[in-house]
């Protein structure tokens, strides 16, 4: 067992004092930096970035920030959800490190897509074929899952199929 025990803090948001939602910090008594790339290579959503010891993830509507020595999670219903969740993760992070010699550790640094780097793949002739008003908007809609890079009827014209070839490599590496 790799989380033992901790310390949790849940709090109102600092920006909306009164809110209705909460967040949580659980305050580790133990460094779990170990699992983060145990955690990484399961859980296909995250985003980690080893040489800063940080994880995160959207699960359900909340942010999920995991650091060496704290489980931070925000948009909680209550103090009882507060808990649900945290043992939730703390549950999970013990089986992925008992089952960690049957898992291939990812140190890969992972992030989310971008808009700009997906609009610079793109023909570029605003042509409204993917539905959208403009290639960047296209753009934008494919970094938050909204739209397939399949939609873009240009990029199966002659001389695109290197960017279409990047363009697939992009979205694939990237997690969601």
């Amino acid at each position: 067992m790799l989380v033992k025990d901790y310390q949790l803090d849940i709090i109102s948001p600092p920006c909306k004092p009164g809110a209705e939602r909460w967040n949580a910090i659980a305050h580790l008594s133990d460094d779990i930096s170990a699992v983060l790339p145990y955690l990484n290579a399961t859980l296909r959503d995250c985003i980690y970035d080893h040489q800063s010891g940080v994880l995160t993830w959207q699960r359900g509507g909340r942010r999920i920030v995991i650091r060496p020595k704290e489980i931070a999670v925000t948009n909680l219903e209550d103090r009882e959800d507060a808990w649900k969740v945290v043992e939730s993760l703390v549950k999970t992070i013990n089986e992925t490190w008992e089952r960690r010699a049957d898992i291939e550790p990812d140190y890969r640094k992972r992030e989310r897509l971008k808009a700009l780097d997906i609009y610079k793949l793109l023909p570029g002739t605003n042509c409204k074929a993917c539905g959208e008003p403009s290639c960047f908007a296209f753009a934008l809609k494919v970094t938050v899952g909204e739209a397939d890079i399949e939609r873009c009827a240009p990029l199966f014209t002659d001389g695109y199929q290197r960017q279409w070839d990047e363009l697939q490599a992009l979205v694939k590496a990237a997690p969601g």
